[in-house]
């Protein structure tokens, strides 16, 4: 049961850790009953080498770890409180005792261990899923590799039932992908020729070709398990006050046990030193703060645990306890409330102007952009802007692309773009409803295209669980036209959305909330959202969608990329806080009721071992009721 910020593990070593603390409680019974019979020969020295070897069997790396404590200045912690107060007993003759004390202990710590190992099941799961070799195609021939030796541009071969080991794109034929694994979802995803397919699919039906795109180091699945590793190690609030409390509450429970020896000396008439002796090894042993330092942290990461569990990647503790402070959520339109799949609606040119010439200088334009929308043009025109010779691109955030493609200058993205560079249009642009292409060709409006979004399937549901959750505000945000943004809002329910904003007004939006006292968590997926992710007090990313530099920066992942997993956020995050807290009272109640028992002489060892290493396994057994929780 490690202490404040250090991480022994004091439990024994070998293939059964259970034999060692086995063999002590064998001779603690068998010693007991020799002194229940009065046994002639177990008196002495006999009794107390039978007793002293039950206790170093399991108490020498405890005063072990007491020991090497003191050089670091760690001096007063709950090794030292566990060795006096046993070795107390052992010199006032209370051996059996002061063996139940660290026999208790170490049970103790096994328990710890078993719970710590269910806590990180599902997060093990998650880090097992890194496939360790794959079949590559170089040359004519079919090579397995490690996946750190392979490189981009090599197509690997995935067959039935295998996992993908790195990112790319499928080449040769529709395939259906497991993704389970990944997002947690049991439906299984049907990828097209060009299309995205992650380390971590299982292929299911047809042999796949996937052309590799990222590394190893760089694939999504490898940056999002680096980041469950680190979440452990990042504290919450209620975590770092039990460590301040803990460095300060050690060396007065010292001294007031020293003060308990001494002070009856001048106070008391019949002054027995044997007895309050006693009365103060207890009051150690029962003051040892086993419960809080070990169940407060099996409680958070617990909740990582059965977040992980459900898709959803917390990158630290800490963002357990503020996702469930949390007042107002404002969400990202494109990719996070809906699919971010557009697909082009209307080609709309202007008089004079030839539809495919328009379509093939925007779509060669539209290449240089990852944007969903300039995805669905250069979809739509397909072949036709395939070598054309585009250069001098510029990306405007928050208008669109300007470049020259075939020696013209090309503008392409929203209405504020042609005004910007003073290109009239006409008025009619502004109110089409649907997101919008419009486009400008050496300085004179050539006309436009409508591209179109749907919600996601749950996002309404995810709306209202959000109200019904408590969250007093829900803003939408959105990059996209006003128009498009307000119809989405109405078909989702949200009482407030802006559309038609640059990444600075979504971060003047967020700032406004903050400055008004709210607890605002944003949650985006694009590039241009990584500034405002970070910006909020919880930052969460759609993982699946979401691009690298968003999810680097936030602090919530969704992997699902299912919106509805922000109020399952907020459960699991609630039920963890909950947990915790419960430890946290059932420790001081339990441990200030025998305390005072103990300093009146009412408690035994016995009890304290009750106070200590009973109340810290009721703690475990009640962190790990997490796992078991359903959200």
């Amino acid at each position: 049961m490690g202490f404040g910020e250090d991480d022994h593990n004091h439990g024994p070593l070998g293939e059964n850790p259970y034999l060692i603390p086995g063999v002590s409680l064998v001779l603690l019974l068998v010693g007991i009953g020799l002194d229940y019979y009065d046994a002639g020969f177990f008196a002495g020295y006999v009794r107390l080498a039978w007793y002293g070897v039950a206790f170093l069997l399991v108490g020498w790396k405890v005063m072990k770890a007491a020991v090497l404590s003191i050089p670091s200045g760690n001096v007063f912690n709950e090794f030292l409180l566990m060795s006096i107060a046993t070795l107390g007993a052992f010199a006032i003759g209370e051996y059996p005792e002061g063996v139940a004390v660290m026999l208790f202990y170490t049970i103790g710590e096994l328990f710890q261990d078993a719970a710590v190992n269910r806590a990180k099941r599902s997060i093990q799961a998650l880090l097992n899923i890194q496939a360790t070799e794959v079949r590559v195609l170089r040359a004519g021939q079919s090579l397995v590799l490690d996946p750190k030796e392979v490189v981009l541009g090599d197509i690997m071969e995935v067959r039935p039932g295998e996992q993908v080991a790195l990112d790319g794109t499928l080449q040769n034929t529709a395939a259906s992908f497991n993704t389970a694994a990944l997002t947690g979802e049991s439906v299984p995803q049907t990828k097209q020729p060009g299309e995205t397919v992650l380390a971590g699919m299982i292929n299911q039906e047809t042999l796949a070709q996937i052309l590799v795109t990222a590394g190893f180091a760089d694939t999504k699945l490898s940056k999002i398990l680096a980041m469950v590793q680190d979440a452990v190690g990042r504290k919450a609030k209620t975590q770092q006050f039990i460590t301040r409390f803990a460095r300060v509450y050690t060396p007065i429970v010292v001294a007031l046990a020293t003060l308990l020896v001494l002070v009856p000396y001048f106070v008391v008439q019949d002054y027995v030193f044997r007895e309050w002796l006693y009365r103060a090894l207890v009051f150690l042993v029962i003051a040892c703060p086993c419960a809080l330092v070990i169940s407060i942290p099996l409680g958070y990461f617990g909740g990582i645990g059965a977040a992980s569990k459900a898709g959803i990647l917390f990158k630290g503790s800490n963002f357990l306890d503020l996702m469930r402070e949390i007042n107002t959520v404002v969400l990202d339109k494109t990719g996070t409330l809906t699919q971010g799949v557009f697909a082009v609606q209307q080609v709309r040119p202007a008089a004079g102007i030839e539809p495919a010439h328009l379509l093939r200088l925007v779509g060669a334009l539209e290449t240089k952009s990852t944007h969903p929308i300039a995805k669905a043009v250069v979809a739509y025109v397909g072949e036709t802007a395939v070598g054309v010779a585009v250069e001098n691109v510029e990306e405007i955030a928050g208008h669109g692309l300007r470049g020259r493609v075939e020696g013209h200058d090309v503008l392409a993205g929203n209405a504020r773009l042609l005004s910007k560079y003073n290109v009239a249009y006409p008025a009619e642009i502004d109110e089409v409803v649907d997101s919008i292409v419009v486009a400008a060709i050496d300085g004179q409006y050539t006309g436009y295209i409508t591209v179109a979004d749907s919600p996601k399937e749950d996002a309404a549901r995810a709306v209202q669980e959000l109200k019904a959750d408590g969250i007093s505000k829900l803003v939408m945000l959105s990059g996209d036209k006003d128009s498009v943004t307000q119809q989405v809002a109405r078909q989702l329910g949200i009482d407030e959305a802006h559309g038609g904003l640059l990444p600075e007004d979504k971060a003047r939006y967020v700032q406004q909330y903050l400055a008004e006292g709210r607890r605002v968590a944003f949650v985006g997926d694009g590039v241009n959202d990584a500034p405002v992710v970070a910006l909020a007090d919880v930052g969460i990313a759609m993982g699946g969608l979401g691009s690298d530099a968003t999810i680097e920066t936030a602090d919530v992942v969704i992997q699902t990329d299912h919106p509805s997993k922000i109020a399952t956020a907020r459960r699991i995050a609630r039920a963890t806080h909950s947990v915790v807290w419960q430890n946290i009272w059932l420790a001081f109640i339990v441990k200030g009721v025998v305390l005072a028992l103990g300093a009146g002489g009412l408690a035994t060892m016995w009890e304290a071992v009750f106070a200590d290493v009973g109340v810290a396994l009721l703690a475990i057994l009640n962190a790990v009721r997490i796992q078991r929780m359903k959200f």
